[in-house]
């Protein structure tokens, strides 16, 4: 049977034993970590691999939606939340499911299930040759071989490409879920670079074509830790 690796984020004690009493009811489900506050969580999941995460939204420090904004998640997220009015924010995030508080273990199961399904049929992010972004009134076609760079600019990213500059209004998690993070890795909170396009590293700055990008301390472990490795 295939196991798949889960995290739940949830700050309410009383939530966070009901969802762990689900997660150990269903055979293909293994509960690696739990944590109390989304930075935490945040943490691990940058450093490690996880198949679901069930995520609360209200959260102090850093709420779920704020989470999902910031950095790339490339597991199947199931939001727990007792508020019905993120559903529509989170779905543009591409969750897999939003379940309302307190939700039952069919309802559970049946969130589950969709992850699961979701899982076994993904074309994996190595296999990516290209991706689509919303700009203008279109989408248009990027090859990932091509990205120098993206840049946050307000309420828009700009991708810069060997060969044009895009401007999106998609957000960097929506461009973090859609790129293969062993070729593309956040490295502030304006920047995502391409690995292969860098030429050098230092100060606390990378060079590619002729543009010097910082890398924040929120990222500079996670991404030392990839290109070393």
């Amino acid at each position: 049977m295939q196991l798949y690796k889960c995290i739940i984020i949830e700050d309410e004690p009383l939530a966070m034993e009901r969802t762990k009493g689900y997660v150990e009811k269903v055979p293909f489900l293994q509960l690696d970590q739990t944590f109390e506050d989304a930075l935490a969580g945040l943490s691990y999941l940058q450093t490690h691999t996880v198949d679901i995460l069930f995520l609360d939204i209200n959260m102090d420090e850093l709420s779920g939606i704020e989470l999902l904004e910031s950095t790339a998640i490339s597991s199947q997220v199931i939001i727990t939340t007792a508020y019905q009015q993120y559903a529509l924010k989170g779905f543009e995030l591409n969750v897999t499911d939003y379940l309302l508080k307190p939700f039952t273990f069919q309802r559970f199961l049946q969130a589950v299930n969709k992850a699961q399904e979701n899982l076994a049929n993904r074309t994996p992010k190595t296999a990516i040759e290209f991706i689509f972004v919303k700009t203008e009134n279109r989408l248009e076609k990027i090859l990932v071989g091509n990205i120098l760079y993206i840049e946050g600019m307000r309420d828009y990213r700009r991708i810069h490409c060997v060969d044009k500059k895009i401007m999106t209004l998609q957000n960097f998690g929506e461009l973090e879920q859609m790129l293969p993070a062993h070729l593309i890795a956040r490295v502030h909170k304006s920047y995502m670079i391409a690995i292969a396009k860098i030429d050098t590293i230092e100060r606390g700055r990378i060079l590619i074509a002729d543009q010097r990008i910082p890398i924040s301390a929120t990222y500079k472990e996670a991404f030392l830790a990839r290109i070393k490795g």
